[in-house]
C-alpha cells in the first residue's frame, strides 16, 4: 500500500484528471463562460424537448390532415396557430415531427459516439500500451478504416442490412471510433514514459490494472471533449443519410427525413426544410459550444 501511495505522489498535476468539483463550482465556471451557458442551455432544452416530446408536441406527427396541406406558418398569409410552423404536403404539423424529430436525432448521436468510443478507447489503450508488434497490428488496423470514406462504408452497410436505428447507430459507431483510438495511443504513449507509471510497473502493479487505474484516467478528459463534438458531427451525418434516403425510414421521425420530405417543395414550400434545417444548426451549434468549454475546463493546465 505505501508503495501505491509513493506512485499517486510522483503522478505529476499535468497529466491527471482535474481536482474534483462541486456542483456549485461547475456551474460558476459555467457562468464565465458565455458561450459555454448557450451551448449548455441549447443542449438542456432539446434534450427537455426530445424526453417530453409527447406532452410538448400540439399535435400527432403522423396524423394526416388532407384539408390542410401545405399550410405556411401562422405569420404569413393563410396560416394560423393551429399548426404554428406550417404542415407538409400530407397536412403533417411541421412543429409537431420536429420535436418528436430530436429523439432520434439525439439517440443516434449519443450512442454511436459511446459504441465508437469504447471501441476506440479499448484500441488506443492496447496498442499505446503495449506498443511493438500489437501497435502495428492495431496502427494498420485504423489506416485501413481511414482508407475508406465514412460516407461510403455506410451506404454499403445500410445497403445489406437495410436502415434502422439500430443499425444507424451501428454503423455511426463502427467508422468513427478510429479517431479515439489514434488519440487515446497518442496520449498513452506519452504518460506511460512517466515516473509515475516507471514506479507502478517496479512494484509489481499489473498491466490490466496500470491501464485502468493509471492511464485511463488521465486520458479521460481528452476523450469526453471530442466525444461532445462528434455528437455533433453524428447528427449532421445521420440526417444526411436520411436526406438521401439511407438512414432513418418513415414512420420513424427524425429531423433528416423532415428535410428529405421537404426539398421536392422548396421552392413553393420553403418552410418544409428550413425549419428542421434551423434546428439541426441550433443543436450542433449548442453542443459545439459546450464542447469547447468542456475542453477548457477539463484541461488541467488551463488556470480556472
Amino acid at each position: 500500500m505505501e508503495a501505491e501511495e509513493r506512485v499517486k505522489e510522483l503522478e505529476p498535476s499535468d497529466f491527471s484528471m482535474p481536482k474534483r468539483r462541486t456542483i456549485r463550482n461547475w456551474f460558476r465556471l459555467l457562468w464565465r463562460s458565455k458561450t459555454g451557458l448557450v451551448g449548455f442551455v441549447i443542449v438542456s432544452l432539446v434534450t427537455l424537448i426530445a424526453i417530453f416530446a409527447p406532452f410538448l408536441a400540439p399535435h400527432d406527427p403522423l396524423e394526416i390532415d388532407a384539408m390542410n396541406v401545405h399550410q405556411p406558418p401562422f405569420w404569413l398569409e393563410g396560416g394560423s396557430m393551429t399548426h404554428a410552423l406550417g404542415t407538409d404536403h400530407v397536412g403533417h404539423d411541421i412543429l409537431s415531427r420536429i420535436i418528436y424529430g430530436a429523439r432520434v436525432s439525439l439517440i443516434v448521436g449519443v450512442f454511436s459516439v459511446v459504441l465508437a468510443g469504447i471501441i476506440g478507447v479499448v484500441v488506443g489503450l492496447i496498442s499505446g500500451f503495449y506498443g511493438g508488434w500489437v501497435d502495428s497490428v492495431l496502427m494498420r488496423l485504423v489506416d485501413s478504416f481511414l482508407a475508406v470514406p465514412n460516407i461510403l462504408f455506410a451506404l454499403v452497410i445500410l445497403g445489406v442490412f437495410g436502415p434502422s436505428v439500430m443499425t444507424l447507430i451501428f454503423v455511426l459507431g463502427v467508422t468513427n471510433w478510429v479517431q479515439y483510438a489514434r488519440l487515446v495511443r497518442g496520449e498513452v504513449l506519452s504518460i506511460k514514459e512517466q515516473d509515475y507509471v516507471r514506479a507502478a510497473r517496479s512494484i509489481g502493479v499489473k498491466n490490466n490494472k496500470l491501464m485502468i487505474q493509471h492511464l485511463l484516467p488521465n486520458v479521460i478528459s481528452s476523450f469526453i471533449v471530442i466525444s461532445t463534438l462528434s455528437v455533433a458531427t453524428t447528427i449532421i451525418l445521420e440526417a444526411s443519410l436520411s436526406f438521401l434516403g439511407l438512414g432513418i425510414q418513415p414512420p420513424t421521425i427524425s429531423w433528416g427525413t423532415i428535410l428529405s420530405d421537404g426539398r421536392d417543395y422548396i421552392a413553393t414550400s420553403w418552410w418544409l426544410a428550413t425549419f428542421p434545417g434551423i434546428a439541426i444548426t441550433i443543436t450542433v451549434l449548442g453542443i459545439i459550444f459546450l464542447g469547447d468549454w468542456l475542453r477548457d475546463v477539463l484541461d488541467p493546465r488551463i488556470k480556472q
